[in-house]
């Protein structure tokens, strides 16, 4: 996975252009949330994006746990840092830190195997919607806002007890929605696999807000929407 092309590099800080967060989040993602629309007022670079750039700069740890505090919008200067074995930090020009990710274990810095985990990942991430989260709200008679759906990364979690091959796979292993009001916490299991066997698991951690009741016929709408941008996206490139 060539990453050059989703962003740009100036004096020591990074820029990632909206078109490039739009392209990453549907090319490789598969996200289509209108979060990461280019025009859109409230574009937000993708979380996953920010993860791939970790991995391919300081590696692949055996346990990683990475902490999203706040949303990227365009073109923000960002710096990558860490001090000696410390928290990895991505911060803004002013040094707000707006995501950290500690490691733990064994690391390889294997481009194929990067590459490789990094697009399974990012594949099973961008997932989110309608594929994990409507079944969840369905079961819970909640829906978001479908006027201002608000779907935050909160946080991802992962241990494995492989690193340096190629051909890891992921899969859900489990999912739940904690409703506390007109907010939600959703919790995505996965399992890491090698030719069918589990060498891993993680979690991720989703936060909802504005939450109302379930209306299928809305719901319906949306998903008949997001399946018809990939189409045209894809009918597209």
């Amino acid at each position: 996975m060539d990453l050059g092309q989703f962003y740009r590099e100036e004096n020591g800080l990074m820029y990632i252009t909206p078109e490039q967060g739009s392209r990453f989040a549907k090319q490789v993602a598969g996200d289509f949330n209108p979060i990461h629309d280019p025009d859109g007022r409230r574009f937000c670079v993708p979380g996953d994006l920010l993860f791939a750039l970790i991995l391919d700069r300081f590696g692949l740890a055996q346990r990683m746990s990475c902490r999203f505090h706040s949303m990227v919008g365009r073109d923000t200067p960002l710096r990558f840092e860490q001090v000696e074995s410390g928290p990895i930090k991505v911060m803004d020009a002013a040094g707000k830190v707006v995501l950290e990710a500690t490691t733990d274990g064994g690391i390889t810095h294997d481009k194929d195997a990067i590459s490789d985990f990094t697009q399974r990942y990012v594949s099973f991430s961008g997932l989110n919607f309608p594929h994990y989260l409507d079944p969840l709200m369905q079961e819970h008679n909640v829906m978001f806002n479908p006027e201002r759906p608000l779907v935050i990364y909160d946080r991802m979690d992962f241990a494995t007890s492989e690193l340096a091959v190629a051909g890891l796979d992921l899969e859900l292993a489990g999912s739940n929605l904690e409703v506390d009001g007109k907010r939600a916490i959703a919790r995505l299991k996965f399992s890491i696999r090698l030719s069918g066997r589990e060498v891993g698991t993680g979690a991720k951690k989703l936060l909802i807000s504005g939450l109302r009741p379930y209306d299928p016929d809305v719901m319906a709408s949306l998903t008949e929407e997001f399946y018809r941008r990939k189409n045209a996206f894809e009918s597209a490139s």
